[in-house]
């Protein structure tokens, strides 16, 4: 069982990521991701579901989604737990 203080759920703009070299673009995604979650969730330990890096780097390194749909929890013990939010 998990006890979760709050969760969120956000759609991460991932725009940002075209000003990097196409061979850097899902790798600065992640970071970019990890930073808006430690920003917005106010931790510094954000933890990142393996469907979320599957989502990223579905179509490889050059071609990152746009945005990408995330559901956050923040549990008791500070950290942050993220996972794909499903349609």
């Amino acid at each position: 069982m998990v006890d979760k203080l709050q969760e969120q759920l956000y759609v991460i703009p991932l725009g940002g990521v075209k000003r990097a070299p196409r061979w850097r673009r899902s790798a600065k995604a992640m970071k970019d991701i990890r930073a808006f979650l430690s920003r917005h969730m106010k931790s510094d330990d954000v933890r990142l579901g393996q469907d979320i890096n599957e989502r990223v780097w579905s179509r490889g390194t050059e071609k990152p989604p746009a945005r990408v749909r995330v559901r956050a929890m923040k549990l008791e013990d500070g950290h942050v737990q993220a996972e794909l939010a499903e349609e």
